[in-house]
């Protein structure tokens, strides 16, 4: 699909689109009057006019719109003027030039599909003009033919969501007026819905606004809404032209849906089965299909899958399987079944999947982060230094990349615990492939852990049921974008050049039959674990795409070597196949490009829209859900169009929690993406698709059923939408001081980082302010993860980790263990563990001297916590630890937040409050009602509050309001007030900042 054609007017088309989306909501109804100004009369001037006719046979359009600019004048309002019907084959328009002698012009279809002749724009004189097929001539082609017929326009409206118990249509032909406020009524057609036919005489569109006639109006937030002739329907701020008759008779459907192609069974994990096949087509859409299992004892099994990729598990061993596949429609027609596919399960696993996910809500949960390869280190015998061991200079300082590992968490559970945080976010685990891949994020076999974070006794199954054991969750970050530059195992691994000559011997291992790469076997003839025998040949592989394969390309490597076609992957080598990868650099990192191109040299882009990846990823991410784990962490989500995330990856995920562990624990299975914008805007760069707050949102239209069409057609349309036409919610914010039921109606199922406060974390007030600004464009802003630094980044994009002092570190986790929204904390920044280094700097500087170092010195000993922030026992250096400053103020903003639901739970406002980070929370369910007055550093002032007595959390200071009013002193930097209704009292003692 093109992108939009950008008319080369005076100013942007962007530009003029933001313009008007910023308008919102009108305080007067659209059309209303405007005064008269006050200024004497002046002699009329004579103007030019232009009457210019478009041929409409060629494009077929059903709305013309024409974008001009007089010359040396301004650029109309994109999309331009709406043209009206002239004769068969051709619409017109008349525009007033002044005493311009042309104009430049280009015409459009209202929806972002542009005629500009080809980049030029159109020169176009006075007097009738025409334009056909990107000829211009003068002259009235409907000169000697009967006029059009007077056009109409059948409009539904859609009050479903609304709750509206009537509807009037405010609205203005193209070149007409406005209708009086408030228009005209619509009439019930059926149930939510209310019509109203239009005579538009010549006109070919129209400007509408609806209203309940009590004050209550849908201007379309604020652009009102432009519909054409025929039936049209409006639903949700959707515009369907040419709909059919919502209120319409269905017909029955009788048609069932094709068979599923491509059906493919393989075993996995043993006794379990993964099966996927294409999607199957029906007229009115598949809503699930069947799966039919013969073999073993069983006898025939039916299971319903709701997606394309099916894990049977708990089958028998040594046994042969065979599956069929169909599908099913609404109307329940089923397709004819599949061809059959076989599979031979193997032996049963030594560790059977166990886990259930603990399934409480995610927000009750602060959140500690860990790079699990340099936590804390509890078997040496799986440290691996890789490639770059002696490079990097990790060698000189006897500290492998692969250092720490889940045994060494598991021991360390209690020290967590004991800070008082009841989740844990550990980077991805599944086997990865690269020069340097100790983070995690270089996939390789995605349905593999990686054993150089097992061992025995401490698998991650084990980890996963040793904190379900303490109560704490783990989040396991996951990767659907890319996998290791050498391909995925089990989708496909490129086959890459190499000469075992006396320049690349040493980088080229010589091929061991039946050795299998797993990042920690290590290879007996070359003595490596990061042996690659399996990925090169100098010989040209049957079917090779690789172009020049193994000439030299003329390059030199750093030593000197000389460089051959084919020998490193990457994304323009022809390496990999269309279909299931990218092929190209993104260019442009707020363009479409960064959706569908590859990061980095050493993360392969998947071709996310295409099925077979689709299957081998959810097929994957199902083996941990089953494990147990209580939340995704996606990496690198924005990009992925939104349109994949919303069809294909965040219900497979719904689907499996569901099937595995019951509704409540997928209400709660916890997806966070890392939608990355290092801007300080609301919208990142004015570009919705590429700003957090878009993912946590539903589709608002249907798409082509193609992935890859509906991912360029969702672009286009959201971003003609532009900032002002997005949804918006006020899930977070209190209304006045009451708690209201939050409607999740039309969530994505994915939340997010925070990356603007995130980015603001220099100062809190910043990051205050900011996150405020953005909160009614996010589905729920009381889900969004909130960290000041991580591993990628501190606050400002900064590359280092945060140094700002310790005050300012204190007043950071004040804010966020209050604020709304789930406090999260790297590991280490409890003291201040290598501030003002690196974060990373790859092989060329030891992990020693970056932000990712070795934490486990500093937890070495022993640690045994009781409950959630305390700890009955510690000694060795984790003792000392557990007395700094900055472990002390978050072990007790823990028992605070932990304490007090308002606090975890409640939406949040600023009104009637004064004061830099002040404001009031609340959180209403049940029996319980909580109500929380914070302030931050400094003093505040809250009015129209509920009266009763209000007791500060922190130092139990009792306060009984009778007049809605209560003011705090300041508490100073780092410090905070919490005066609670009807409250528990002071929570925890005194300590280096609370107090």
């Amino acid at each position: 699909m093109s992108r939009i054609p950008v008319p080369r007017s005076g100013r942007p088309v962007a530009v003029l689109a933001l313009a008007a989306g910023l308008l919102g909501l009108l305080a007067a109804p659209p059309g209303a009057p405007t005064p008269s100004p006050r200024t004497s009369p002046v002699a009329a001037v004579a103007e030019n006019t232009a009457t210019v006719f478009y041929w409409t046979k060629t494009k077929n359009w059903t709305a013309h719109h024409l974008h001009y600019a007089p010359d040396g004048g301004s650029w109309t309002t994109v999309p331009g003027v709406a043209m009206e019907p002239a004769c068969t084959d051709w619409v017109k328009k008349t525009v007033s030039l002044g005493t311009a002698a042309g104009l430049q012009a280009t015409f459009n279809n209202g929806s972002g599909t542009w005629d500009n002749n080809g980049g030029r724009n159109y020169a176009l004189g006075t007097g009738n003009i025409t334009v056909k097929d990107g000829v211009v001539a003068h002259s009235d082609p409907c000169a000697d033919t009967t006029p059009s017929p007077a056009a109409g326009a059948t409009v539904y409206y859609s009050t479903e969501a609304l709750g509206w118990s009537t509807a009037n249509i405010h609205y203005q032909p193209a070149g007409g007026a406005w209708t009086a406020v408030p228009g005209v009524g619509m009439q019930a057609a059926c149930a939510g819905w209310w019509k109203r036919e239009i005579d538009l005489g010549t006109a070919a569109s129209l400007r509408a606004a609806f209203n309940n006639g009590n004050g209550t109006w849908d201007n379309n937030g604020g652009s009102d809404y432009t519909i054409g002739t025929g039936v049209s329907t409006v639903r949700n701020r959707v515009v369907t032209a040419h709909a059919a008759d919502p209120c319409a008779a269905t017909p029955p459907d009788t048609q069932a849906p094709t068979a599923p192609a491509g059906v493919t069974a393989a075993a996995a994990d043993g006794v379990s089965v993964l099966l996927s096949w294409d999607p199957a087509t029906d007229d009115r859409g598949v809503t699930k299909y069947q799966v039919t299992r013969t073999g073993g004892s069983g006898g025939t099994v039916v299971t319903d899958v709701a997606s394309t990729v099916y894990s049977d598990t708990g089958l028998a061993e040594r046994t042969a399987y065979t599956y069929t596949v169909r599908a099913v429609d609404a109307a329940g027609n089923v397709s004819a079944a599949s061809a059959p596919a076989t599979a031979t399960t193997g032996d049963r696993p030594a560790t059977p999947a166990t886990g259930k996910p603990l399934g409480t809500d995610p927000r009750k949960d602060p959140i500690y982060f860990v790079l699990t390869a340099r936590f804390n280190d509890g078997d040496p015998s799986n440290d691996r230094g890789g490639s770059q061991h002696v490079k990097s200079g990790n060698a000189a300082n006897d500290d492998p990349m692969f250092r720490g590992d889940f045994k060494g968490l598991i021991q360390k559970l209690d020290y967590v615990k004991g800070l008082g945080f009841s989740a844990i976010w550990v980077t991805p685990v599944v086997l990865n492939r690269s020069d340097y891949d100790y983070h995690g994020y270089h996939g390789w076999d995605f349905y593999k852990v990686d054993p150089r974070l097992e061992s025995a006794g401490a698998s991650y199954q084990d980890l996963i049921d040793a904190a379900h054991a303490k109560g704490m969750k783990i989040y396991q970050d996951v990767v659907y974008n890319h996998s290791s530059r050498w391909g995925a195992k089990g989708l496909f691994v490129p086959t890459v050049y190499g000469v075992r000559d006396g320049q690349w011997s040493w980088y080229y291992d010589e091929k061991q039959p039946g050795f299998e790469y797993d990042g920690l076997t290590i290879d007996a003839k070359t003595g490596k674990s990061y042996y690659n025998g399996d990925l090169w040949s100098t010989a040209e592989p049957a079917g090779n795409t690789c172009v020049n394969w193994g000439k030299p390309t003329g390059g030199k490597s750093a030593e000197g070597y000389t460089v051959y076609n084919c020998q490193w992957p990457s994304p323009t080598s022809g390496m990999f196949p269309k279909e299931l990868y990218h092929q190209c650099w993104i260019g442009n990192w707020e363009g479409e490009d960064s959706r569908s191109c590859w990061l980095h040299e050493d993360l392969a882009d998947f071709n996310t829209e295409n099925p077979t990846v689709q299957n081998y990823l959810i097929g994957a991410y199902d083996k941990y859900i089953d494990m147990g784990v209580d939340g995704f962490r996606v990496d690198t989500a924005v990009h992925i169009p939104r349109t994949t995330w919303n069809r294909r990856f965040l219900p497979a995920i719904q689907e499996r929690v569901t099937q595995r562990h019951g509704a409540e624990a997928a209400k709660n299975f916890f997806v966070f993406g890392e939608v990355a914008a290092f801007v300080n805007d609301k919208w990142n760069r004015g570009s919705v698709n590429h700003s957090a707050q878009f993912y946590t949102w539903k589709e608002r239209k249907e798409y082509d059923a193609d992935d890859a069409k509906a991912a360029l057609e969702m672009y286009d349309y959201e971003q003609q939408q532009g900032t002002g036409n997005q949804p918006t919610s006020t899930n977070a914010f209190l209304d006045g001081n009451s708690y209201h039921t939050p409607d999740h109606s039309r969530f994505s199922g994915m939340n997010v980082i925070d990356m603007r406060m995130h980015m603001n974390f220099g100062d809190a007030q910043n990051a205050f302010s900011n996150g405020k600004d953005s909160d009614d464009s996010y589905n729920d802003a009381t889900y969004n993860v909130v960290y000041v630094d991580s591993h990628d980044y501190g606050p400002n994009k900064s590359s280092e980790r945060y140094a700002g002092g310790t005050d300012a570190w204190a007043e950071n986790m004040s804010l966020m263990w209050t604020f709304r929204g789930i406090p999260t904390l790297y590991y280490g920044s409890e003291i201040e563990f290598q501030k003002g280094k690196k974060i990373d700097c790859g092989p060329t500087c030891p992990l020693a001297d970056t932000g990712r170092a070795y934490f486990g010195d500093h937890v070495a000993g022993s640690v045994t916590a009781t409950d959630f922030s305390q700890v009955s026992s510690a000694s060795g250096a984790v003792a000392t630890t557990l007395q700094q400053p900055l472990v002390r103020h978050v072990q007790r903003l823990n028992q605070i937040r932990r304490a007090i639901p308002a606090l975890q739970t409640g939406q949040y406002s600023t009104e009637g409050v004064t004061g830099g980070m002040a404001f009031k929370r609340r959180y209403t369910s049940g029996s319980t009602d909580s109500f929380a007055l914070v302030t931050v550093s400094g003093g505040a002032s809250f009015t129209g509050v509920p009266n009763g007595t209000y007791t500060d959390a922190v130092t139990g200071d009792v306060r009984t309001v009778t007049g809605g009013t209560l003011s705090v002193a300041a508490p100073g930097k780092g410090n905070l007030r919490v005066y609670v209704l009807n409250g528990p009292g002071r929570i925890g003692t005194a300590g280096p900042y609370l107090k």
